[in-house]
């Protein structure tokens, strides 16, 4: 019987993660990493000060590094650990259903609404100094919750309860202790799901996120450089390039997969739909 090393089976596991939370995941835990080699994480003087987002209008219009740069510090093994640990566990379903470029998307688009939304109430609560994926992952816990409303989450000492009542629940706690002294910047939390909610409806409701990212498909496309394509040998041949090739019978299931989202919206659709959608999607 084989038996794999540690080093081997990690590499397989790691490697089995989507892209964008693979690639997020693992930023966060080597900038860790350098805040603690370089000195304490909360209050490192050489890290902190510069990436971190201080909640005022002038930090975010004169250093709007800063509004991407906090989501990836973290002040403790705790903070990054439980960050970390959602994002992972429900992050990863949402990546393979909506795709990397929405996981993308809803990730920073959260972090950075959850920092604006801070910034607007700035004038009333003060300003602080924010660190932390929290508003980030807020907004993919959010969006796992519309996704998947009824999937029963199992919590330590608590039987399974349904991820909508979950998240919720994590939003609640957040309200009740709005204007605590334990410098949570819940603020931030809360406008990343408030964010998160806003970005998977209006995709669902037709709005194409994908063009966020076609300047960068033109850029890598002009990269890679003019396509070469052979000609046919048979002159009677013609060729084409960048064709789909689209199954009638997949087509016309799809459309009607779309036609009853654009009704009742993602949680209509049955198990075996959201399964055809996701494996269809994959195709295109």
């Amino acid at each position: 019987m084989y038996n794999e090393s540690f080093g081997s089976a990690f590499k397989r596991i790691y490697n089995s993660w989507p892209v964008a939370l693979r690639t997020i995941i693992t930023i966060n835990v080597v900038v860790f990493l350098v805040q603690v080699l370089s000195g304490r994480a909360f209050d490192n003087t050489y890290i902190v000060p510069y990436l971190g987002f201080v909640t005022s209008w002038k930090t975010a219009l004169f250093q709007p590094w800063r509004i991407v740069t906090y989501m990836f510090l973290h002040a403790t093994i705790w903070h990054i650990l439980f960050n970390m640990l959602w994002l992972w566990w429900m992050g990863r379903a949402v990546e393979e259903t909506l795709g990397s470029r929405l996981f993308i998307v809803i990730y920073f688009g959260s972090g950075i609404g959850g920092a604006l939304i801070d910034v607007l109430v700035s004038p009333f609560i003060g300003t602080s100094l924010v660190i932390g994926a929290s508003g980030a992952v807020f907004g993919i816990l959010v969006a796992f919750a519309v996704l998947y409303p009824r999937m029963p989450i199992q919590l330590i000492l608590l039987p399974p309860i349904e991820a909508r009542y979950v998240v919720a629940g994590l939003i609640a706690i957040e309200v009740l202790f709005l204007g605590s002294s334990d410098h949570v910047a819940r603020v931030v939390h809360l406008g990343g799901a408030l964010a998160g909610y806003l970005i998977v409806k209006s995709y669902y409701k037709g709005y194409d996120y994908n063009r966020l990212f076609y300047a960068f498909d033109g850029l890598w496309q002009r990269m890679k450089g003019p396509k070469v394509s052979h000609s046919a040998k048979n002159k009677h041949m013609k060729s084409v390039s960048n064709a789909d090739v689209v199954d009638e019978k997949d087509q016309s299931e799809l459309d009607r997969i779309l036609e009853k989202i654009s009704k009742t919206g993602y949680e209509g659709l049955t198990d075996e739909e959201k399964r055809i959608l996701f494996e269809l999607s994959k195709r295109n």
